[in-house]
């Protein structure tokens, strides 16, 4: 039986637990810890046969070890420390000993270039910086690595950095849970912007405790349960479901490590191991249905969820067919916990967002902040007064002005546009903004322009984004080349090229049309709705 049985009494009956002081590490992990010692945490297993299982009450010992390394070389709460790594099983420590210090944890996906990490380094004044051997070099051509108090190397020894392992045996499993407060700093983290490098999306302590709705009612968590998020740990999801949601529920996960997601591998892992509960992008699904889904067996697979963008309702009837599950959509961000989701208990409509999460005053807005009726276009708006909804973010850390521009009187606007029909399913239409969803990825357009004006072929770019059927949409650039020069398929792939050493691959353009002018305002701004909408079709 889900966790939830009756949508509207529910949300009729919720109220928020909301304690002045809190601390995820303390009260959470060490919670279960405490319950029984054997209390599974993580399941881990790799692609070279190597599987490891971590208990709660390890990964709380093993985080107050990390918590006395980082307090030696400087670091303290409130301190920054960036950690970009894959799933490894160290991310997980990592985070826990951050939470626990009162430390402030920035991840960031392996793919950040040396440039990505120079700026997050200034913008966010970390203190520390951790990463494996392979990227290692990438912080080392960034030009402030100097100004950090130390820089740690997980699963290897490198010159100048701090060996992990070594640091970790050598440490005292001793340390005095910092007593955080609720709104304390816990997270930041980098979210794309529009016109600007990324911004810095600050959480507090009690963000991990209103995962509490992401965890119980959507993931539909319990002890019992075996739970496997596919997500980069760069980014928010994981935060979501490979952390906070899982282990509010003292559910275990299940994590694949691996550099190179293989869909018949993935679809493999479910029938080799007892996984209960499923969550992915759409892009992750879109991949599954493509494979023949008669040839894999689920034997323990119960709930199926994604996130990220919406989910085609053809992807959904294969899934179906081929499993006898619904896959249930989910909407949030970087700066909220989940606001609507296709709960267990309500009828599911294919294509839709489902209904607001308990607790979350939800809404379809105006330009003016006024609610609109059934069937009408607006944004996607949260209520945030008289009460701020614990899970939503604090600001945009240095940038008051766009913190303050993401509010219309008691609403925070998502920056999404969607309608609510009469039966209250949300229906989401499209970003209000020009920020592309490409395979679970938020890709800032500045960011890429930027990276392809570098070159000195292009005199001018826009970036918008492509429908594409399996990563939901991809990069698209159009350029005016500079005096001289000659549009060429070569050209098109050293711009490509150029692109993934300046900034993230992920990022690169997968298309690139060269034009003679770029659609612009009379005051000269580049017009990428214009762009965007010749993309997917639309006539305005």
């Amino acid at each position: 039986m889900p966790n939830m049985t009756d949508y509207d009494r529910e949300c009729e009956d919720f109220t928020w637990e909301q304690p002045d002081k809190f601390n995820f590490a303390r009260d959470v992990i060490d919670n279960w810890a405490s319950q029984d010692e054997n209390n599974l945490a993580l399941w881990w297993v790799d692609d070279y046969g190597t599987e490891i299982k971590i208990t709660f009450a390890e990964l709380s010992e093993r985080s107050r070890r990390l918590c006395n390394v980082l307090s030696d070389i400087g670091v303290s709460r409130g301190d920054t420390v960036i950690c970009m790594l894959g799933r490894n099983i160290e991310w997980w420590e990592i985070l826990t000993a951050c939470l626990r210090m009162g430390a402030v944890c920035s991840p960031g996906t392996t793919q950040l270039s040396p440039k990505d990490i120079a700026y997050r380094i200034d913008a966010a004044d970390a203190r520390c910086f951790i990463t494996d051997e392979g990227n290692a070099p990438k912080l080392e051509q960034a030009e402030n690595s100097a100004q950090l108090k130390g820089r740690i190397i997980v699963g290897a020894e490198r010159e100048n950095w701090i060996s992990y392992d070594a640091a970790m045996d050598s440490a005292s499993n001793v340390f005095d849970n910092v007593d955080t407060n609720g709104t304390d700093d816990a997270l930041c983290y980098f979210t794309s912007g529009t016109t600007d490098y990324p911004k810095m999306a600050i959480q507090p302590h009690s963000y991990g405790l209103a995962h509490q709705i992401t965890g119980r009612y959507w993931l539909d968590l319990t002890p019992h349960d075996l739970h496997w998020n596919i997500s980069d740990t760069g980014w928010a999801k994981a935060a979501w479901s490979s952390f906070f949601g899982p282990w509010n529920c003292g559910a275990t996960l299940f994590v694949h490590h691996t550099n190179v997601f293989s869909p018949k591998k993935s679809l493999q892992l479910l029938g080799q191991y007892p996984i209960t509960t499923l969550c992915g992008a759409p892009t992750i699904y879109r991949m599954f249905v493509q494979q023949d889904l008669s040839q894999y067996e689920y034997p323990s697979l119960r709930h199926c969820v994604g996130a990220g963008e919406p989910l085609n309702p053809e992807v959904i009837e294969t899934w179906q067919r081929a499993t006898g599950l619904t896959i249930r959509d989910g909407y949030g961000q970087t700066e909220s916990v989940l606001l609507c989701g296709s709960f267990p208990c309500i009828e599911p409509r294919f294509g839709s967002m489902g209904k607001p999460s308990p607790g979350i005053d939800l809404a379809i807005v105006d330009d003016n902040g006024d609610k609109l009726g059934a069937d009408q276009e607006g944004d996607i708006a949260v209520k945030v007064k008289p009460n701020w909804p614990p899970g939503l973010f604090k600001e945009y850390r240095g940038d008051a002005e766009r913190t303050a521009a993401c509010f219309n009187g008691e609403w925070y606007i998502t920056g999404d546009r969607a309608k609510v029909d009469t039966e209250g399913y949300y229906w989401f239409i499209s970003r209000a903004d020009d920020v592309i969803l490409s395979a679970g990825y938020r890709i800032g357009p500045f960011e890429v322009e930027s990276a392809l004006i570098e070159h000195p072929a292009v005199a001018e770019s826009a970036v918008v984004g492509s429908p594409d059927n399996t990563r939901g949409a991809v990069v698209k650039a159009f350029v005016v080349l500079a005096s001289g020069r000659v549009p060429s398929e070569a050209l098109a792939q050293e711009l490509q090229n150029h692109v993934k050493k300046i900034t993230a691959p992920y990022k690169y353009p997968r298309e690139v049309e060269f034009v003679e002018a770029l659609p612009k305002t009379v005051s000269g701004k580049i017009r990428r709705v214009e762009l965007r909408d010749r993309e997917y079709g639309i006539v305005r």
